[in-house]
C-alpha cells in the first residue's frame, strides 16, 4: 500500500546500511544486503502501527502518523529495533538517526519526463544531516535521537524510556541502545564497543609494522 501524505510534527528516522561502499564492489553482497534490509523495513513496518515508511538503495526514512508524543516515539524505537536486530542477524550493521518536528511527505508530483516524490521539513533534514555529518560521526551499529527540537512533555526518566542515555561528553544526542535487554547491560556493551576499536586500531599498528 503506498504512502499517504502527511503534513505534521513527529518522529523521523534516516537509517543506512553501514559500509555499503565496501559492499558494493561485490554485487551479490551489496544486492543480498539491499534485499535484507527491504525485507526487515516491510516486515516491521507491518508490525508497528501507525509507523510508515520507504526505502531507497541503501537507505530508510520512517515516520509515525499517529499517537500522542510518547507513544509517537515508542512505536519509532520499536520499527528501528526490528530493524536493527534482523541485519543484524544477518551480520549487517545500520547507522540511524531520529529527530522530532515539522514532516511532509506528498505522493508523486509528475512533470514531463519527470516524476518524484518530495520530502520536506525540519525533522527529516536533521535525521539526514545527523546521520551524513553529525558530531561526534555516528557509528555502524548507533542508532540516537537528535535532542534540539525534542518536545518537553516526554519523561525520558520513564522506564519506557531506560534504553535512552547521553553518551560521554555528547550533549546533542541521547543513544538508543536497542541491542541490549536492559539499561544494566549499556556500560558493558560500551566496554566492549569501546575495546573493538582498540583492536582495529591494533592491527593497522601490526599492518603496517609488518616489512618496517
Amino acid at each position: 500500500m503506498p504512502v499517504q501524505n502527511y503534513t505534521g510534527q513527529t518522529f523521523v528516522a534516516f537509517l543506512d546500511i553501514s559500509g555499503f561502499k565496501e559492499l558494493m564492489k561485490d554485487d551479490k553482497k551489496a544486492l543480498e544486503s539491499l534485499r535484507r534490509l527491504y525485507q526487515a523495513g516491510y516486515d516491521a513496518l507491518q508490525a508497528a502501527e501507525g509507523v510508515e515508511g520507504f526505502f531507497v538503495s541503501d537507505s530508510g526514512i520512517l515516520f509515525v502518523r499517529t499517537g500522542t508524543v510518547k507513544e509517537r516515539l515508542k512505536k519509532i524505537l520499536s520499527a528501528i529495533k526490528a530493524i536493527n536486530s534482523v541485519m543484524l542477524e544477518r551480520d549487517y550493521m545500520l547507522t540511524t538517526s531520529i529527530a522530532y518536528g515539522n514532516f511532509d511527505y506528498h505522493d508523486k508530483l509528475e512533470f514531463d519526463g519527470i516524476e518524484k516524490n518530495p520530502i520536506y521539513g525540519y525533522a527529516y533534514v536533521q535525521a539526514f544531516l545527523d546521520n551524513e555529518t553529525g558530531n561526534p560521526k555516528i557509528q555502524p551499529g548507533q542508532c540516537r535521537l537528535v535532542k534540539n527540537g525534542l518536545p518537553p512533555e516526554i519523561n525520558f526518566e520513564h522506564e519506557d524510556f531506560n534504553l535512552l542515555r547521553q553518551k560521554g561528553n555528547d550533549n546533542a544526542h541521547l543513544y538508543f541502545y536497542w541491542n541490549v535487554i536492559n539499561g544494566n547491560q549499556i556500560a558493558e556493551f560500551e566496554h566492549q564497543y569501546n575495546d573493538s576499536y582498540k583492536l582495529k586500531y591494533s592491527g593497522m599498528l601490526k599492518a603496517l609494522k609488518t616489512n618496517f
